[in-house]
C-alpha cells in the first residue's frame, strides 16, 4: 500500500488513469516501472523548461516594444551637429586682413632682403596695403552669425514643411553679413516701428540671440526666434503677435512666450503639414 502511493505521488498520469476505474479495479492496475517515471519525469523537466524559456521571451519582447517608442523619441529630438563647410561660415574681413598684413610682412622682408624674392617686393606692398585696409573695412562693418539650434525631427520635415521666407531667414542669420546693424533690422523696424506712435525706441530693440529649429506637438514644422531685450515686456511682444505672421507669412502662425532671464521667443510655425 505505501509503495502504490508513493508511485501515484509522482506519476501524474496514473493518478489520472486512475480516475476512470472504480475503487475496486486500482488494485489491478500493474505498478509503473522505473524506465517509464524516469520518462516522465524528463517530460516534465522539459515541460517546465520551454515554459520558462517562453515566459523570459515574452518578458523580453514586451520590455524591447515598451522602450522602443522612447528610444526613437529621442533620437528624434537629438541635435544635429553644424559640421558642414560653407562659404556662409567664412569671415571675409578676417581673410582679407590676414592676405593684406601677410603680403605686407614679406614685402618689407623681401625689401630689406631678409627674406628672398625681392624682385617681388614692391608688387607685395603695392597689393598688400589695400586688401589689408579692405579686410580691416569689412571687420568692422561684420555682423557675426546666430547660432542654430537644429534637432532632427526638423530636419526631415523641413524641406517638406517649412516655407520659402522660414529658409531664407534661417540662411540670411547664421552667416555672415556686412553693413547690417544687426540681424532681421528690416522686419523689426517695420513690426516695432521704431520711434512712431505706438512703437518703441530704437534703442530698445530686441537683438535676435539664436534660432532654434524643432517640430511641435502636432507635428509641423517651427522656427524659433529668441531675441534678448532688457527695456521690453512680454506685452510688448503679444501686442505684435499678428505683425509677426504676417511679415514672415503666409502660411505662418506666430506665438509668443517668455525665455529665461530676458529672453523673448518668437516661434513661427508653419501650416504646411508633413
Amino acid at each position: 500500500m505505501p509503495l502504490r502511493a508513493a508511485s501515484m505521488a509522482a506519476a501524474p498520469l496514473y493518478v489520472h488513469r486512475s480516475n476512470f476505474l472504480s475503487p475496486s479495479q486500482h488494485h489491478q492496475l500493474p505498478p509503473l516501472s522505473s524506465s517509464t517515471l524516469l520518462l516522465k519525469d524528463r517530460l516534465n523537466s522539459d515541460s517546465k523548461r520551454r515554459r520558462f524559456v517562453l515566459v523570459a521571451q515574452a518578458v523580453d519582447s514586451s520590455s524591447t516594444s515598451s522602450s522602443s517608442p522612447s528610444a526613437a523619441a529621442a533620437a528624434d529630438k537629438s541635435i544635429v551637429p553644424d559640421d558642414q563647410f560653407s562659404l556662409s561660415k567664412i569671415s571675409f574681413g578676417v581673410v582679407g586682413l590676414g592676405s593684406g598684413v601677410t603680403l605686407l610682412a614679406y614685402g618689407f622682408g623681401a625689401y630689406f632682403n631678409i627674406l628672398p624674392g625681392s624682385e617681388w617686393s614692391a608688387l607685395m606692398l603695392t597689393y598688400g596695403f589695400p586688401v589689408a585696409v579692405i579686410g580691416m573695412a569689412l571687420k568692422y562693418a561684420e555682423l557675426k552669425p546666430v547660432p542654430c539650434v537644429t534637432y532632427s525631427d526638423a530636419q526631415m520635415v523641413r524641406e517638406k514643411c517649412s516655407t520659402p521666407v522660414l529658409k531664407q531667414v534661417k540662411t540670411d542669420v547664421t552667416r555672415f553679413r556686412y553693413g547690417d546693424e544687426q540681424h532681421l533690422d528690416e522686419a523689426l523696424k517695420r513690426i516695432f516701428q521704431y520711434g512712431q506712435g505706438g512703437g518703441i525706441a530704437r534703442r530698445s530693440a530686441p537683438v535676435l540671440q539664436m534660432i532654434r529649429e524643432e517640430v511641435t506637438e502636432d507635428g509641423k514644422y517651427c522656427l524659433v526666434l529668441a531675441f534678448k531685450a532688457k527695456d521690453l515686456q512680454l506685452s510688448d511682444f503679444e501686442r505684435r503677435q499678428a505683425k509677426f505672421a504676417s511679415f514672415f507669412g503666409p502660411g505662418i502662425t506666430s506665438e509668443v512666450c517668455k525665455g529665461a532671464d530676458d529672453l523673448y521667443e518668437v516661434r513661427l510655425i508653419s501650416n504646411t503639414e508633413a
